[in-house]
């Protein structure tokens, strides 16, 4: 199963109001395990950016104004997340910018809803804490997930987070493959010199290290002593039997 976590930094609160995505990030989970593979991109609004999302998000126009245009990137941003569930925390916040984006791009030709489920965490953690609050630094205190790099929001950043809060809050373990990058562009936010986005591919998979006979004779041993032990109810040393 592919699942891509997704968040979105944007110039304001409503695309109702002409405001745009600055910002996307994506994190790939397969088999419920979160990847190295990543889609990151920062995008020129080609508009101000209201005070009050600065604030959240520190990104300013001077640093966007290089940036591709959504239209740039639409093609590959809708290639990654192509048949996967996207997790979203707050989903119709960033659906709605995401289809806004797609409208202008394509006219209303393509819809997130055509080419992704979704699913949102804010709901599942409401219906779990009713009455509480479920904002993303309050559920990765209450479920013990590291957010001390989060000073600022970015969606990159919060999409990894996201990635290991989802795990957990649906009771399963993450495991990060060890990463790889090929940058196609650079997106440093200390450098604007290079518009674009970059997707990063899993590394090699990991070697798989297999017992030695000796090995395989002194767990057998093991188990047949634990099986004397226990008169005769060591379920593993029945199980090899039956093997």
């Amino acid at each position: 199963m592919r699942q891509v976590v997704l968040d979105t930094e944007t110039t304001g609160i409503a695309p109702s109001e002409g405001h745009r995505i600055i910002e996307i990030g994506c994190v790939e989970i397969m088999d419920r395990r979160v990847t190295a593979n990543r889609f990151h991109v920062y995008l020129n609004p080609e508009r101000e950016i209201d005070a009050g999302a600065f604030e959240v998000h520190g990104l300013s126009l001077e640093f966007l104004s290089d940036k591709p245009r959504f239209r740039d990137i639409a093609d590959e941003f809708l290639a990654f997340i192509d048949g996967a569930e996207l997790i979203i925390h707050n989903a119709p916040f960033d659906t709605g910018f995401i289809n806004h984006e797609l409208q202008l791009w394509q006219g209303g030709a393509v819809e997130l809803a055509t080419r992704c489920t979704v699913f949102d965490t804010l709901a599942l953690a409401q219906r779990r804490h009713p009455g509480q609050r479920n904002n993303l630094d309050a559920l990765c205190k209450r479920y013990g997930v590291d957010n001390s790099q989060r000073d600022l929001h970015g969606a990159l950043l919060d999409a990894g987070i996201l990635a290991d809060l989802y795990l957990v809050m649906t009771g399963g373990q993450t495991l990060l493959a060890l990463e790889t990058t090929a940058t196609v562009a650079g997106t440093d936010a200390g450098s604007s010199s290079q518009p674009g986005f970059f997707v990063t591919r899993p590394a090699t998979p990991l070697t798989i290290i297999r017992a030695t006979e000796p090995e395989l004779e002194a767990h057998r041993a093991k188990l047949q002593r634990i099986n004397q032990a226990s008169g005769g109810k060591c379920l593993w040393q029945t199980l090899l039997e039956v093997t």
